[in-house]
């Protein structure tokens, strides 16, 4: 029934390749100049003008000794170094080498001080240069920003990112490991007031290039915040139409009249944290009935429109086997499910003081990732299916010249670096649930050089949708596409995606509706997103890459990067406590303690129904015991008390040979003058000190 139609579009395709050749000699005749849209100042690029960084191996980079930063950031809290320091001096820096040893791709550095520092990062040299290889270059540099972004070596260059973060509360109701900000264990509330929240969304729209972003509030555990509902609502009102959550899902799980006020609101998506399938697999977070909570917070936002984004924090030997779990619960779930972020390791906030060998052994990079997804589903093979996600750059450059020059808001586009995260896109369909990777039946890498001849010619609307149109056909190859799926559905789903000919698949501005949601759900093809986005952290710190965060942090202090301000020199940290909004005690004494779930302990719910499709053995096994049979530490919690009982057996030559590398610290990176008195927070004032913009 189907093979007539598949023979029919094989030959379109045919047909295609040969038009695209006229085309493509005509679209090299004088070709337009880029016109500057009124969301930036600089024209687009064009696609030989983009720049790169420094690629390939043997490379230099700049980078951070994991000591001296630690060390610094501490003199800076204490008030023994000034927090100007961080915009004038290149505190904690030193060099690094990318090189190739035993297979693998790592990063080696040596500080003069705390000597050799060495981490993988990468399994699969073969991996690592083809998401090097297709990166199309960086995006148009930032400008008319010197107010937000201005730190020092961590300042972001280029682009305008694609997720603005905001963290609404440093409160929690769980105590996780691993957890990047330390949530509940610092001693004081951080929590943005009602002008703050209004300040950074406002500050967000004055730099250009503007950009669509999705916005994400975040925490701790941003519906904890007195102002979640109000900051959705107000981000929508400014022009944002993709709003998230980065949430646990717990009062979103309780409350289903929750879920519905968040949507109400303006809520698009939930960002919601997932570590695997079953309670066991979630056992480390030490919430008793946490894969039921999942479950309901599932159930409750996808009935109130929100759609959900289950995030998944990779740790080696503690639940890289659930990879393929997750994957299949996403591939039973097409109508529910439609991305999943995979986040491996960043060894920060609790987990900044890890040890060598825990850090070996827990060590999980993109590379783990794409080969995990390969052999536990047997989907996607790494070098054909899997991409950088700054690759779609391409496309949204296209989008843009599409959409001309008299928009307010440019495409949202992720144009990080291509170390720092990784794609597969897959075709499934919500009826037969049958699944293919997108890159089986679709050259995308042909593709996107053909979408590249089409945005230098710059021919405007029609000519470039022509031009995208006639690049599709000649690219796609039926008869590996899924059974039913058909060429006029795939050039439907670029123009669902870029809104290039204007038809209405169903509103995603603020003034959308349950209908409009419906409507865009009522897709039969799902196309899933399986991401990977990999946080630096102390010991792979690439200063290449901060340059081009792509998922700035909105603070008071400015726009920091991502991995600038949760791991680089700590610039959350310092920020938190020079904005601190009281200390835990008078928080407590004036608003009590919020109810935190942690020891096991279980949330109340309603219910533990749900409609989503589970495969029960999944759900019956057991925790992953790899790093037990090692007798390697799961977390900090154990490695802090594993490492108390080594102190305590310390001989005095190792206690003289510590305090003597500390005192040469301190007289060589943190230029103390020996029997110097510390200082006790001067470097930290809030009202009457110079703003770090």
């Amino acid at each position: 029934m189907h093979a007539p139609m598949k023979f029919a579009e094989k030959g379109l395709a045919l047909a295609a390749t040969g038009a695209w050749h006229v085309f493509s000699r005509l679209n090299r005749i004088s070709q337009n100049p880029s016109f500057t849209p009124n969301w930036s100042d600089k024209p687009l690029l064009k696609s030989y003008q983009k720049t790169k960084p420094p690629l390939g191996w043997p490379r230099e980079t700049d980078s951070l000794c994991p000591t001296c930063v630690r060390e610094a950031r501490q003199a800076i809290l204490d008030g023994t170094k000034p927090v100007e320091s961080l915009l004038n001096e290149k505190v904690g820096e030193i060099k690094a080498t990318i090189v190739e040893k035993d297979g693998h791709i790592v990063m080696v550095k040596d500080c003069p001080i705390h000597g050799h520092f060495e981490d993988t990062m990468a399994i699969d040299t073969a991996f690592f240069k083809h998401l090097e290889e297709v990166f199309p270059g960086r995006d148009i540099r930032a400008h008319n920003d010197e107010t937000l972004h201005n730190h020092g070596s961590s300042t972001i260059q280029h682009g305008r990112g694609s997720v603005l973060t905001v963290d609404l509360t440093n409160r929690c109701n769980m105590m996780c490991d691993p957890c990047f900000m330390d949530a509940n264990q610092v001693g004081f509330v951080h929590e943005l007031s009602w002008e703050d929240i209004k300040t950074v969304l406002d500050n967000a729209i004055t730099i250009k290039p503007r950009r669509q972003m999705s916005v994400q509030f975040s925490g701790g555990e941003p519906t904890l915040s007195p102002y979640f509902l109000d900051a959705v609502r107000y981000a929508r009102k400014v022009g944002y139409n993709s709003v998230q959550a980065a949430t646990n899902g717990i009062e979103f799980a309780k409350s289903v009249d929750f879920a519905r006020a968040a949507a109400e609101a303006g809520l698009r998506y939930a960002y919601l944290q997932f570590d695997g399938i079953g309670n066991a697999a979630n056992s480390h977070r030490r919430v008793g009935n946490l894969f039921d909570v999942k479950l309901r917070a599932i159930e409750n936002l996808h009935k109130a429109g929100v759609d959900i984004v289950p995030v998944i924090t990779i740790v080696n030997g503690v639940n890289n086997e659930q990879v393929g779990r997750v994957v299949e619960f996403a591939l039973d779930n097409p109508k529910k499910i439609n991305f999943l972020s995979f986040q491996p390791v960043s060894f920060t906030g609790r987990d900044e003081e890890v040890t060598p060998e825990r850090r070996a052994a827990q060590r999980y990079t993109l590379s783990h990732l794409a080969h995990d997804v390969k052999n536990q589903t047997g989907l996607g093979e790494p070098i054909r299916d899997w991409f950088p996600i700054s690759f779609m750059s391409t496309f949204t450059d296209w989008a843009d010249v599409v959409h001309g020059p008299d928009r307010d808001w440019g495409q949202l586009t992720c144009g990080c670096h291509p170390n720092c995260g990784i794609g597969m896109a897959v075709m499934i369909d919500k009826e037969t649930k049958e699944a293919v990777p997108v890159t089986a039946f679709l050259d995308v890498e042909t593709l996107a050089k053909d979408v590249a001849e089409v945005n230098d010619a710059a021919r405007g609307k029609w000519g470039s949708i022509a031009g995208m149109t006639l690049a599709l056909l000649k690219n796609y190859d039926p008869f590996k596409a899924p059974t039913h799926f058909k060429i006029v559905d795939l050039l439907k789903k670029f123009d669902k995606t870029f809104g290039a000919s204007g038809k209405n698949y169903g509103k995603v501005e603020g003034d959308r509706t349950m209908s409009d949601i419906e409507k865009r759900r009522g897709d039969r093809w799902n196309f899933l997103f399986i991401a990977g986005m990999w946080f630096q952290d102390l010991f792979n710190y690439d200063f290449r890459r901060t340059e081009m965060c792509i998922i700035p942090y909105a603070t008071q202090q400015g726009e920091i990067s991502f991995c600038a301000y949760n791991t680089g020199i700590g610039w959350r940290n310092i920020i938190e406590k020079m904005h601190m909004t009281a200390t835990l005690t008078k928080w407590y004494e004036e608003h009590g303690r919020h109810e935190i779930f942690a020891g096991n302990k279980h949330v109340p719910l309603n219910t533990t129904e749900h409609s989503l499709k589970l495969n029960a053995a999944a759900v019956a096994a057991g925790a992953q015991t790899d790093l037990d049979v090692l007798g390697i530490a799961k977390n900090a919690r154990e490695e802090k008390m594993k490492a108390r009982k080594q102190k305590h057996e310390m001989t005095p030559d190792e206690q003289r040979h510590h305090a003597e590398m500390e005192k040469l610290y301190r007289q060589h990176v943190l230029k103390e003058e020996e029997g110097a008195p510390l200082l006790q927070i001067a470097g930290l004032k809030k009202a009457n000190q110079p703003t770090v913009n």
